[in-house]
């Protein structure tokens, strides 16, 4: 009964909120006839309709979510018909004189009989409580928390239907305030047929602020400074009585509990909007989507590509976070953004895809638009943002994971008006997608086409574009040397004839190389050395214990991870076949 009593009392408070504003035109238009035979049944059909609804919303699924909104959309077009026939009946009639007959039944024209004015009165109240949308303060949490935990049931019904009677209670005591002011408009300015167009004017202007949103969004946050103190005040009140009436109880996972937290708002700062995405050659996973299909959405937008070992590395937390917070509405986007010309290929991708087992969007971006909108300059690079359509946070290359998840975490109890979680993902990453030995890496990437090679002893020097016999030479630290006849193009180095080795001086404990196979697609064969033999339990994730391994596909391969003391170390890799491509050395 209490909890009736506080529900109640909330609903009468909304007549304090700014987001009573836009529907109170639609309430005025009652005013200067009988109460009980027109603002009674329009207050009685509004509190019905949107008690059924906050109902539904709150334990039915999104099924209900999108019966809701066509009902706003039918609700918002009715209403602006009402206006128009308010505010000009010249127009109205020039426009179509069935919806005229309509709008003026719901206006109650003077020769309408009893039950036309009743039933106009209802419809006009339904199509209100299908647009109306109070400010969630901490009554309403309280209220929609327990539909939520509890489900649909008399109690739900009865909680809403009180916050909605109190609010047609303040509603009612408004209009016939209003009463007196209609009269005194009318008997100042000498006819009623200024005050019509006035109020038609009004609820035009109603419309307009629901259809653009104002209720939700700029009024809502003005209520919340002008009510919640009132009700949390009483909300403390209910609380300190229970308690005290219950100190021996343990405490309890009930509705009250979980609605008198307070209202959660993010604090991070808003970096700028959320950029097209339009510019995609091709989406992966999921039809084309768009900032504006995914406004009320917090979207986590990851830029990659695949043989990248820093955004490998970061996969296993994207895939987890999209699996841990898909149904709480995060949005996880992959652009897929190429370094290298092979990368370009989709059919590459979707077979990267299917080995890393994504199954989030992905936006093949070969043409930089989308990494250009965002004035990206990494790999990876994550953009965080809420439901509102705005950058909130940014992470440049691999880690932060702990602080990108409770990000998330925040910006969905944003959205949602709930206190964020805090407990975190711990993906179980093997091979490349392990986390690196920062504390032993000592080399760096190290790229082998001569666009970006460095660190080359070859003795006979790095001929572009020519096929060149060429021997190792003495790596010290860092550096390297091809043996056989190879071809260096601009990103790779391919090799001519079968026989021939790179050869690398590192310290690390993982040692990563992109290869892909001849352009005729034959896989290659190769076998790995470390120090001279055969790597044995130090071998990488892509090669046996005698180093054997095989190039079948362009991509990152792991041939090294030292197990035991991470130490200098020479690898060398011989290509048992020809036609192998060679693009870049990473360490982890």
């Amino acid at each position: 009964m209490t909890l009736l009593v506080i529900a109640y009392l909330g609903g009468v408070l909304t007549i304090l909120s700014p987001c009573i504003l836009p529907i109170l035109p639609f309430v005025f238009t009652r005013t200067g006839q009988p109460f009980v035979r027109s603002g009674l049944p329009m207050l009685t059909g509004m509190a019905i309709t949107f008690a059924a609804v906050a109902t539904l919303a709150a334990v039915g699924g999104g099924w209900a979510v999108h019966a809701n909104e066509y009902g706003r959309y039918a609700a918002i077009v009715l209403l602006a018909i009402f206006g128009v026939t308010l505010a000009s009946p010249q127009a109205a009639d020039i426009l179509t004189r069935p919806i005229v007959a309509l709008g003026n039944r719901l206006m109650n024209s003077a020769d309408g009989g009893r039950s036309s004015v009743v039933g106009s009165s209802l419809v006009l109240g339904i199509a209100t409580g299908l647009l109306w949308a109070p400010c969630a303060g901490p009554i309403l949490g309280l209220v929609l928390t327990g539909a939520a935990l509890q489900g649909a049931n008399a109690n739900t019904t009865l909680l809403l239907l009180a916050y909605a009677a109190g609010a047609a209670t303040s509603l009612a005591v408004a209009l016939r305030a209003g009463n007196r002011v209609f009269a005194a408009m009318k008997s100042s300015l000498g006819s009623g047929e200024r005050v019509r167009r006035m109020l038609g004017a009004a609820v035009l202007a109603g419309v307009a602020a629901i259809a653009f949103g104002l209720d939700t969004g700029f009024l809502a946050r003005l209520s919340y400074a002008n009510t919640s103190t009132f009700e949390q005040a009483i909300l403390d009140k209910f609380n300190a009585d229970r308690q005290e009436q219950a100190a021996t109880m343990v405490a309890s996972n009930t509705p009250m509990m979980a609605a008198v937290k307070p209202r959660f708002k993010s604090k991070l700062p808003v970096e700028g909007r959320f950029p097209s995405v339009d510019g995609a050659v091709a989406w992966l996973n999921s039809p084309p989507l768009t900032a504006e299909l995914l406004r009320g959405k917090v979207v986590l937008v990851d830029f990659w590509t695949y043989s990248c070992i820093n955004c490998i590395r970061t996969i296993p937390y994207v895939k987890a976070w999209a699996d841990k917070y898909r149904d709480q509405g995060l949005v996880v986007i992959g652009v897929h953004a190429p370094e290298f010309a092979f990368e370009k290929k989709i059919d590459n991708v979707k077979g990267a895809l299917k080995d890393f087992q994504i199954d989030y969007p992905v936006a093949i971006d070969n043409n930089y638009r989308i990494w250009q909108a965002f004035q990206n300059s990494y790999w990876p690079a994550l953009y965080f943002v809420d439901a509102k359509g705005q950058i909130r946070h940014h992470v440049f290359g691999e880690g932060e994971y702990d602080t990108s998840e409770k990000v998330i975490q925040e910006l969905l109890a944003d959205a949602r008006n709930q206190m964020p979680e805090n407990s975190m993902v711990t993906p179980n990453a093997q091979g490349a997608e392990a986390a690196p030995d920062l504390a032993n890496i000592g080399s760096g990437e190290t790229y082998i086409g001569y666009k970006e090679a460095s660190n080359f002893v070859s003795p006979e020097g790095l001929n572009g574009n020519a096929a060149q016999d060429y021997t190792t030479g003495d790596p010290g630290l860092n550096e390297w040397g091809l043996s056989g006849n190879w071809t260096i193009g601009s990103e790779q180095a391919t090799l001519n004839k079968a026989g021939g080795g790179i050869t690398y001086r590192f310290s690390a404990r993982d040692l990563h190389l992109v290869l892909g196979p001849s352009a005729d697609g034959k896989p290659v064969r190769f076998q790995v050395t470390v120090d001279g033999k055969a790597p044995g339990a130090s071998h990488g994730a892509d090669t046996d214990g005698d180093g054997n391994g095989t190039v079948t596909e362009t991509r990152l391969y792991q041939l090294v991870r030292q197990a035991g003391d991470v130490g200098e170390r020479t690898f060398t890799v011989h290509f048992l076949d020809p036609g192998v491509e060679a693009y870049v050395f990473t360490f982890g």
